[in-house]
């Protein structure tokens, strides 16, 4: 039986097969303390797993992008199996892990299966159907690729509530010294399999619209370079740059996102503030790409965004919102403001990439140089928690915070510090956003027919 030919079941649904899958990854928060506990070893050790995923998630994005230009069905087809392989691997490094606590070969595993073959799943996924949705929405860019990208981030919200009752329900009553049980590998075996299936649906469905065709095999394509050429060098220069600030901005506050929460007397509520930041970050990637379909220039929207992320981040600096909320209505509304607006607007960035590129580039190469720009994220990766950590260690005074008989540690003021940093490159984004990138689409083109009269 042949399928319809339409944009919904060619492009949408697949995209969102793929995207819900693969965001998952931001959803480590939920198991890592588990696997740190349960293999024995601390959890800035286990963290690096994460790190990894999203440094792999950028080179293979980067070096697997023409791939993906020639061929989505083999791309979509790599990222359900390195993703899904990925995942179950994870789980039985994390076996290993419980029965050989300390062992290193555990934590090796672990830092191969999610962060090296996951991370290859990711950037592959991530990538294959981007074009596709751009080219069966062609009037419509923004709304379907955000559609997409907001998949990606609305995979934390829909998946962590689930995963953290299969944790407790699949805790079989195996325990480890410090009390943890093996719900942990489970949980990464069963939502592997899950996972396959919504993905190589995706993979099966997804499809380019009759009519379009890529240049035959004797046909010469401009490279990639000689495409960025076709503007400024610094044009994709400033893209790239202020889309890796968005980014490591973004993963610096939303690392620390749980601490904060706590020093402003929220703890309660952190589960909910988590669930809602989420959604804000799904709703920044559809609401903000969407936006920009009506704009003569795509660019504004970043522009936008840096302007409200500066905003925010001053008023929490100028009133020390993080230091002197608790108790402070005020004050717990502006830094839950800040939290919110960092997540609309890390999503955002993430949505209008692809779109810009087109505008500024043409669809003939659009996945190889997503591709390559998506090297910007891999590198905030390593970048953003690892900056906001060390602000919070060497900067400020920890203090003991009681909650529910358990004594940890915070840093109101490592956290506050972690603003300044983040302040500053917002504004330097924003003068990369002015300077450096040019007026695309409507914009250019107004431009051009101006300067010809």
């Amino acid at each position: 039986m042949k399928l319809p030919e339409n944009k919904w079941l060619r492009a949408a649904i697949p995209a969102l097969l793929l995207h819900c899958s693969i965001g998952t990854v931001y959803c480590w928060s939920v198991f890592s303390q588990e696997i740190s506990n349960y293999i024995g070893f601390e959890k800035k050790s286990v963290e690096w797993a994460f790190s990894f995923a999203i440094f792999f998630l950028g080179m293979s994005a980067a070096f697997l992008g023409n791939v993906v230009e020639k061929d989505i069905h083999k791309s979509s087809l790599i990222a359900t199996i390195c993703f899904t392989l990925g995942m179950v691997g994870t789980g039985f490094f994390i076996m290993y892990g419980g029965e050989h606590r300390g062992s290193k070969l555990a934590l090796i595993g672990i830092y191969v299966c999610y962060g090296f073959i996951m991370g290859v799943g990711l950037g592959t996924g991530y990538l294959s159907p981007v074009k596709t949705l751009m080219l069966w929405f062609k009037d419509r860019k923004g709304l379907a690729t955000g559609l997409a990208v907001a998949g990606f981030g609305a995979a934390k919200a829909i998946a962590s509530p689930i995963m953290t009752k299969l944790l407790k329900a699949w805790n079989d009553g195996t325990e480890v010294s410090n009390g943890v049980g093996s719900g942990v590998y489970k949980m990464f075996w069963i939502l592997g399999g899950v996972y396959f299936v919504m993905m190589f649906v995706g993979h099966l469905l997804l499809k380019k619209p009759e009519g379009w065709h890529e240049p035959a095999a004797g046909e010469k394509k401009p490279s990639i370079m000689e495409t960025l050429k076709t503007k400024p060098i610094g044009n994709y220069v400033g893209i790239w740059l202020m889309f890796y600030i968005n980014i490591t901005c973004g993963l610096a506050l939303i690392s620390q996102e749980k601490a904060i929460v706590k020093c402003i007397g929220l703890v309660a509520s952190a589960g909910l503030i988590s669930s809602v930041s989420a959604i804000f970050n799904a709703g920044g990637r559809l609401g903000f790409s969407a936006w920009a379909d009506s704009l003569k220039d795509r660019n504004t929207i970043y522009k936008l965004i840096f302007i409200i992320s500066i905003v925010f981040t001053a008023l929490v600096m100028i009133t020390s919102g993080i230091v002197k909320g608790e108790g402070n209505g005020l004050l717990i509304f502006l830094v839950l403001a800040l939290i919110f607006v960092v997540n609309a607007g890390y999503g955002g960035g993430f949505s209008n990439v692809p779109t810009l590129l087109s505008d500024h580039y043409g669809m003939g190469s659009i996945s190889a140089i997503h591709g390559i720009t998506l090297s910007a994220w891999g590198f905030a990766g390593l970048t953003g928690n690892q900056m906001a950590s060390f602000i919070v260690e060497h900067t400020g005074k920890f203090e003991p915070f009681e909650h529910d008989g358990v004594i940890e540690m915070i840093n109101p003021t490592g956290y506050q510090n972690v603003l300044y940093a983040t302040g500053a490159l917002y504004i330097v984004a924003l003068i990369l956003c002015l300077i450096l990138v040019r007026p695309s689409g409507k914009a250019a083109e107004a431009k051009a027919a101006k300067t010809a009269k």
